[in-house]
């Protein structure tokens, strides 16, 4: 990333902004995630899946008190998505042309337009 490229990111706020779901997308939801989110998810009568148990053979678990990953799975979430995100810090600060490129685009388009905007946390 040149510093002309860094300056207008600081300076753009709309463009971080894109860029910010562009990472998430790249870097957290294209990623073992998306194994661990496939599957059939329970329906609720009540809404709240108050109503939702899973049976064991120990016993059963009520689904707001049940973990959806174990540690193996989070652990390659985890690895992946250190991996996704190192990958793409790589091409934007090491790759000025590829970099320059996703500043083109997302200064003209929003590669997630349905999903929320990024809220600063103080």
């Amino acid at each position: 990333m040149t510093g002309k490229q860094a300056k207008l990111i600081s300076q753009d706020e709309q463009l971080r902004k894109r860029l910010a779901k562009f990472l998430a997308l790249h870097c957290f939801r294209n990623t073992e995630l998306e194994n661990l989110h496939a599957g059939i998810v329970p329906s609720s009568k009540t809404g709240d899946y108050s109503d939702v148990k899973v049976v064991t053979p120990y016993g059963e678990i009520p689904w707001a008190e049940l973990s959806r990953f174990d540690d193996d799975e989070m652990k390659r979430l985890m690895i992946d998505v250190v991996n996704q995100t190192y990958t793409w810090l790589t091409v934007l600060f090491c790759e000025d042309r590829i970099a320059q490129g996703i500043i083109e685009v997302l200064q003209s388009v929003d590669v997630q337009p349905r999903w929320n905007e990024p809220q600063h946390i103080p």
